[in-house]
């Protein structure tokens, strides 16, 4: 029998990946996803219970509270799931290989290009909570910690990538105000779960950072999608986040990603030469089973 793998938060969309693309890049593995509608991991009880099933040899948690504005409205429910729940997950998985999908929000954003030994130095509630679980996860040697840029994808929910929120945004009639001056590195979710099971078989526990490799402001993000999604141009317009109304942001997020690179068998491509690599022939733009012979070595 193979061995069981789990994957929390398989509802979202790092999840569903990971799920979806274990045939083709994790075979080895009995690859089994967790819902929020198959257990509330913010419960102990209902978590120890399911740990009494079959075991896992594996834990990939994506499971989160991520979006920055529900985080900072109720902090208390960001610290039980992004934390607590982490922790207690954490503790149950001591003596196998566990893996926790964290993010470029634990920095400031005053820097850019960020590697894995910057001190961290969140500025909102979600970089916090993702901090805390951070050491928290590390403290056991056996443990890794993946740091992701902002991802882009489709959801089974279609409401998880910032792909998703742009589109449902125009679908509204309502105007996308894109920063020019609020930079992140991003990179397609099935690129990160293929990267991600890759480090799995290596076995090199630790802390890494996984972006692509362009540095990108939010309009030029945009710019970019508009040839795949045209209907978003006539809604685009350039803005600052200096003007932003809600908490402060940080400004450059950026992530320099050579430690995991050297232990993959592709490189790791930037949003501009993804796109520029796909055609009007794919049935999916952010398709995870198609290969990409330029990313290929």
């Amino acid at each position: 029998m193979k061995p069981i793998a789990w994957v929390t938060g398989a509802g979202g969309l790092i999840g569903s990946y990971l799920v979806c693309t274990a045939p083709r890049w994790a075979p080895q593995w009995d690859v089994r996803g967790l819902t929020r509608l198959e257990v509330d991991l913010t419960d102990e009880s209902a978590v120890r219970q399911l740990w009494r099933g079959p075991l896992p040899q594996l834990v990939i948690h994506c499971a989160a509270m991520s979006r920055a504005a529900a985080c900072q409205e109720d902090p208390a429910a960001a610290t039980r799931m992004n934390v607590d729940a982490t922790a207690f997950l954490a503790e149950l998985a001591a003596d196998i290989p566990f893996v926790l999908f964290s993010s470029d929000q634990v920095f400031d954003g005053r820097k850019g290009w960020y590697l894995e030994t910057d001190e961290m130095n969140p500025i909102n509630v979600y970089g916090q909570t993702k901090a805390e679980a951070e050491q928290i996860v590390l403290k056991n040697p056996r443990h890794t910690v993946v740091r992701i840029a902002l991802t882009a994808g489709i959801s089974p929910t279609r409401d998880r990538s910032f792909v998703e929120d742009m589109c449902r945004t125009v679908e509204r009639n309502q105007r996308l105000t894109l920063f020019t001056d609020e930079y992140r590195n991003p990179l397609p979710a099935g690129v990160v779960a293929r990267a991600v099971w890759e480090l799995i078989a290596h076995e090199r526990p630790g802390i890494y950072h996984l972006g692509g490799a362009d540095r990108l402001s939010r309009m030029e993000i945009g710019e970019l999608l508009v040839a795949w999604y045209p209907k978003l141009a006539a809604y685009m317009q350039p803005g600052s986040a200096a003007n932003y109304p809600g908490p402060a942001r940080p400004s450059d997020l950026s992530m320099r990603c050579d430690k995991i690179q050297t232990l993959l068998s592709f490189h790791l491509p930037g949003l501009r030469s993804w796109l520029a690599g796909r055609t009007r022939c794919d049935n999916d733009l952010w398709d995870y089973v198609t290969p990409d012979p330029p990313y290929e070595i």
